[in-house]
């Protein structure tokens, strides 16, 4: 399986949301446990339109992962390096695709001058933030009604 990783294009924003959508409905069991007002609250804003607004905003940088052509992943993070979204299709899952998303973006942060990116992690995606030299900072925090880990990594000047 090669993975092709590039920057989003606007037209990339409904495969991409369809991604991140299908991603945690197949993917983030052990955050949501199937309760439906969790599930609504977390997915009530990944619509096309919020991802073309992460594709199109302009102290941001967003990534689609594809292989053979299909978007498999997409992955944003803000100029500062807060890392907002990094989701892959279910069925690709430990294959590599998230891998390749998350080294993009570190790539570009730090060639931005970004020295440490920053995100909230759930409690699926901890363990690969951690095996990809992630740390926890501080307690966990509630959004959408899920435990958020906040974590970060820093980063190496690449400009």
């Amino acid at each position: 399986m090669k993975v092709q990783v590039q920057p989003a294009a606007e037209d990339d924003a409904a495969d991409a949301c369809n991604v991140i959508r299908n991603s945690i409905l197949e993917c983030c069991d052990d955050d949501h446990r199937g309760d439906a007002k969790v599930l609504e609250a977390w997915l009530c804003n990944k619509t096309p339109d919020f991802v073309l607004g992460l594709i199109r905003a302009p102290n941001a940088f967003s990534v689609v992962a594809t292989v053979d052509g299909k978007t498999v992943g997409f992955g944003a993070a803000s100029a500062t390096g807060e890392i907002t979204l990094c989701y892959v299709a279910p069925s690709v899952r430990f294959r590599g695709v998230g891998k390749a998303l998350l080294a993009a973006i570190e790539d570009h942060a730090a060639r931005a001058g970004v020295e440490a990116l920053r995100l909230e992690s759930t409690r699926t995606a901890r363990t690969f933030y951690l095996r990809n030299g992630f740390a926890s900072e501080g307690p966990p925090v509630l959004s959408f009604g899920i435990e958020g880990q906040p974590m970060r990594k820093q980063l190496r000047s690449r400009g």
